[in-house]
């Protein structure tokens, strides 16, 4: 696999086809603030997916929502215009283009404060923030099926999303809106306040 992140290699999808100009149309914004929201808010879907996979069933419950939900329309390859269109269309309410739902698991309770901070760090107001992230949420869900849900097993996807983590958790965006108990670090007190998301209820 190659070492650029799987943040990096979606944004460069997103840029290279319409991507970015869609979801600058659907949110009423210049493209070049599209770019920076989305530059933004793919390390914050992505390290909070590998925060909820960093445990062995929460990385087998994302990958089986990838191979159930996901791998159909990733089978053929990552069909972003296509995903692009159907999400931005309302989508029919499945699964797969639910971002609303993907972003409940994704943040447990925290959907309204991962839009909060993301408003913050990209001056937007927190309403388009929002829906920029049930924009991105199903298109990061199918990227991963692409990457993951053919052959890949649990150790896989929760190493890459780790990593993804790391990255974002470093004093970034991630902490501040995953930090629970308010102490500029995310410790297994603030997993478990999150509670929900991937993992289920204990």
């Amino acid at each position: 696999m190659n070492t650029e992140s799987l943040a990096a290699s979606l944004f460069q999808q997103l840029q290279q086809g319409q991507g970015l100009q869609q979801v600058s149309q659907q949110l009423g914004i210049d493209p070049q603030q599209a770019s920076g929201a989305v530059g933004a808010a793919l390390p914050l879907l992505l390290g909070a997916m590998g925060r909820n996979a960093q445990q062995p069933q929460g990385a087998e419950a994302l990958l089986g929502a990838l191979q159930r939900d996901h791998a159909p329309a990733a089978a053929g390859g990552f069909d972003l215009g296509g995903l692009l269109g159907s999400v931005l269309g309302g989508g029919g309410g499945s699964n797969a283009t639910n971002g609303a739902g993907i972003l409940g698991h994704v943040f447990g309770g925290n959907s309204d404060r991962a839009a909060q901070g993301l408003s913050q760090a990209t001056g937007l107001d927190s309403s388009k923030t929002s829906q920029l992230l049930a924009i991105l949420a199903p298109i990061v869900m199918s990227y991963l099926a692409q990457r993951f849900a053919g052959g890949g097993n649990p150790a896989q996807l929760s190493q890459a999303l780790g990593q993804e983590a790391q990255a974002a958790g470093n004093g970034g965006l991630l902490t501040s809106v995953l930090d629970q108990d308010g102490d500029g670090q995310l410790g297994i007190g603030d997993l478990l306040k999150l509670g929900g998301g991937l993992l289920g209820k204990r």
